[in-house]
């Protein structure tokens, strides 16, 4: 084995790990756009499923079928119809949705069956189950439209599918539910796997759709300049969507944003927007740090803020013994009171558990993120990364194109989050005059994509 590929694979592996550890015995649900396995992407996204189900993680799999149907309808000479971005289903449409949807659960457990050779899934045994674990009421007639045979989720059996999980299955929803008479309806798939999702409270609701995510600035085209915002607060996400045009179709900006948005506010914690035709999109995703799509993550108001000075105490009392002990340089009580918008902070009823502080340098157009410090009371459990995401979030809002960190004993952590080491004398001027050569503090730059 190369001394090359060992360099690679041992600090990736080890960067990895953490992630393994932390996802066993979650719940994800995975919602797959119908356009993902016309695209030819079922067999490479059931063998990603399938590692990510080896590694402990709990998967609920809903798939769309839009264009499937749609194809059935060519066939017969009929033409689809939608009003307000929801398929007005006919007894026609309703025969040829039941049809597409009994061809791909055939396709989607035949490919989690095949254990094919020197493939990530070569002896590996998947169980698919399925089942009426869906009750569903008529969307009914709107602005004068009658949807016939569509419906909405009107109840989720999440008992049935919890026991269906901790058997070690994996659950395969279609996008039907049937009424307490028997009757079925037509459902979308991004609304299904949301109210499974907010029914099961799962860890992660994951769409993998046509997009790439949401744009860092949704009115302009994608490009350098305009990058995938790969994490939006909630908060951030609400206001967008707020903003934005009733989506109507998988290409608008909101269409699967507003499901995400509505999972989170529920209480799932964590909702992801991903590319299907990026290969291995669900395991850069799940398991690398940055990861590829967009993230909207529910944070609680009471637990993650920009101080006040009525925190400097708080925040003087969580930084002092690092202060002490070298790891962080002093600052004086009158310097953080002077500074204090400058920092974000994590709380715990009323306790300050983490903080980290962004001091811009726009001429430069990066920013010094400083004094970052975790109680060690909740060393990981993944507060620094939180506060980290969140300086990054403050510093592109500000119109920053980097930030940098300085220190004497945690470059390993920044290295593992994207920071890169760069000479001293890559600091913006105003900086380089202020720093401590007899210190010999490492200087670490991570770009904001």
């Amino acid at each position: 084995m190369s001394s090359v590929f060992n360099f690679t694979f041992v600090p990736w592996f080890r960067s990895v790990a953490p992630y393994i550890h932390k996802f066993r015995h979650q719940t994800f649900v995975v919602g797959i756009a119908g356009e993902a396995i016309a695209a030819g992407k079922l067999h490479v996204l059931a063998q990603d499923l399938a590692m990510i189900q080896s590694m402990g993680v709990k998967i609920v799999l809903v798939h769309g079928f839009r264009p499937q149907v749609n194809e059935q309808l060519k066939a017969k000479g009929h033409a689809p119809k939608y009003s307000h971005g929801i398929r007005i289903t006919d007894e026609v449409a309703l025969d040829c949705a039941q049809e597409a949807a009994g061809q791909l659960r055939y396709e989607i457990e035949a490919a989690f069956s095949q254990g094919l050779p020197n493939t990530p899934m070569a002896d590996s045994t998947v169980r698919v189950i399925s089942g009426n674990f869906i009750t569903a009421r008529p969307v009914g007639i709107v602005d004068g439209v009658d949807f016939l045979h569509s419906g909405v989720v009107r109840k989720v059996d999440a008992p049935g599918i919890t026991r269906t999980l901790e058997s070690g299955a994996m659950v395969l929803l279609s996008p039907f539910g049937f009424s307490p008479t028997g009757e079925a309806f037509n459902l979308t798939m991004e609304e299904l796997a949301t109210s499974v999702a907010i029914a099961l409270q799962a860890d992660k609701l994951i769409f993998l759709t046509e997009v790439p995510g949401i744009l860092a600035d949704p009115t302009q085209p994608a490009g350098e300049d305009n990058p995938i915002d790969t994490e939006l607060p909630l908060l951030a996400a609400e206001k967008l969507l707020a903003a934005l045009p009733n989506a109507r179709h998988p290409a608008d900006t909101g269409f699967y944003l507003q499901h995400c948005v509505k999972a989170c506010k529920a209480g799932v914690e964590r909702s992801h927007i991903l590319p299907f035709a990026v290969d291995g999109a669900l395991l850069l995703e799940i398991y690398v740090h940055d990861g590829i799509g967009t993230m909207v993550i529910d944070e609680k108001l009471e637990s993650m803020r920009e101080a006040t000075p009525d925190d400097v105490g708080g925040i003087l009392h969580l930084i002092e013994p690092f202060e002490n002990d070298g790891t962080l340089v002093k600052r004086s009580r009158t310097e953080i009171e002077r500074d204090a918008g400058n920092y974000t902070l994590i709380e715990h009823d009323g306790v300050i558990f983490a903080c980290a502080a962004l001091y811009p340098y726009p001429e430069a157009k990066t920013g010094e993120m400083a004094a970052l410090t975790v109680s060690p009371a909740v060393q990981g459990q993944g507060d620094g990364e939180r506060v980290l995401k969140r300086i990054e979030h403050r510093a592109r809002a500000g119109g920053l194109d980097s930030i940098f960190v300085l220190t004497t004993r945690t470059m390993h952590w920044f290295i593992k989050r994207g920071f890169v080491q760069v000479d001293p004398d890559w600091l913006p001027d105003a900086r380089k005059r202020k720093y401590n050569w007899d210190r010999k503090s490492q200087v670490l730059v991570k770009k904001l994509g």
